[in-house]
């Protein structure tokens, strides 16, 4: 038994000639909360639409539990659709809205009632069924267009870039619902975003396009934990990425030195690529030492000059030149009890080896 939702098997798409999506290969497992993630013109919304049967693969098979698409309209696929327009009928009520892609499909009108209210609860629009869309506000629209995608209870819901349209604070929120959800139903997510938060809050399991090609993919922490390439590092959270011009491997450590300064680190990435170009560490696991700590066995030690402060509320966010030309980022949580150093002052900078992770490119 085929126990993938939906399978992508040496897949392509070129537009006049110009290839977006090159030889993708991706199984996505029934009940998988998946986020095909990466910045503009990476790819993924191609990739979506051939999913869905708006676009026609150049080469390659799509396979919806084990079954070929390539031949199949979009109608026919039984996939839900949520897109960032909500697309809600402003004549018809939130029922109507709801029940509409099930009276295209000809469903009995006894079973369609009690669909509409079933998918109504799930997203918890219970009692607003004889409402119109624009007495409701940004967020249960797109509740409402979650609940017509999946009244009809299709095998896979796809959504594209769906809470772009709301501000911070509802697209926190949505965040939260929109995993609840997909808990409840059990039903696989397909979920195309630009927004990294998004995808580390939300997923089972990330997918990072690249330039129409997986960059890298797994659990949402390990790729956080273990970037696969310079790219990824960078576009998962925030990183230092310093170039790296040598590289020994010792007994414990791998001992860097950072290109064009005589800074040297050690990592404990023994297991990372063999020609090591540069290395990542993230500016929250830097910590500022208070000069009465003592580092711990084979930590990184830094000296720096704050050149400049970002106060971000829970954070603040130090610059730290720690060579001619060279600066961290450094994360510091705000409190009570302490207060970050003052631009110009000298700092001491401590970095576990083990957050000093190694990259080939």
């Amino acid at each position: 038994m085929n126990n993938f939702d939906i399978e992508l098997v040496s897949v392509s798409k070129s537009f006049a000639g110009l290839p977006v999506v090159k030889d993708l290969n991706l199984q996505i497992p029934r009940g998988e909360f998946v986020s095909i993630l990466g910045p503009s013109g990476c790819g993924k919304t191609t990739t979506l639409n051939m999913i869905a049967g708006f676009n026609t693969p150049s080469s390659g098979d799509i396979r919806v539990r084990g079954k070929s698409q390539t031949r199949v309209p979009p109608e026919r696929r039984n996939l839900g659709l949520v897109f960032q327009n909500y697309a809600l009928f402003p004549h018809m009520t939130v029922a109507e809205n709801v029940g509409f892609g099930l009276r295209m499909r000809g469903t009995p009108k006894a079973e369609i009632g009690p669909a509409v209210e079933a998918a109504l609860r799930s997203v918890r629009l219970d009692g607003l069924g004889g409402r119109y869309p624009k007495a409701l506000s940004g967020g249960q629209q797109q509740r409402v267009a979650l609940a017509r995608a999946i009244a009809p209870r299709p095998t896979v819901l796809l959504l594209d870039e769906p809470l772009s349209n709301l501000d911070l604070k509802l697209r926190e929120a949505m965040r939260i619902e929109l995993k609840e959800i997909h808990e409840q139903l059990g039903m696989t997510f397909v979920y195309v975003t630009h927004d990294q938060e998004e995808a580390m809050a939300m997923s089972d399991r990330i997918v990072v396009m690249w330039q129409g090609a997986i960059a890298q993919q797994g659990k949402p922490n390990s790729i956080y934990r273990n970037p696969a390439s310079r790219f990824v590092a960078d576009f998962i959270g925030r990183s230092n990425i310093l170039s790296v011009s040598k590289n020994v491997r010792e007994a414990a450590f791998l001992t860097l030195n950072v290109e064009g300064s005589p800074i040297v680190l050690r990592s404990a990435c023994l297991t990372g690529p063999q020609a090591v170009r540069s290395c990542c560490i993230r500016p929250e696991s830097i910590a500022l030492l208070d000069g009465t700590q003592e580092l711990m066995p084979g930590q990184n030690r830094l000296d720096g000059v704050v050149r400049r402060i970002v106060n971000l509320g829970a954070h603040q966010e130090l610059l730290v030149e720690i060579a001619h030309g060279l600066a961290l980022t450094v994360l510091v949580r705000s409190g009570r009890s302490s207060s970050p150093p003052e631009p110009g002052s000298t700092v001491a900078l401590g970095i576990d080896p083990h957050d000093v992770q190694v990259l080939s490119d």
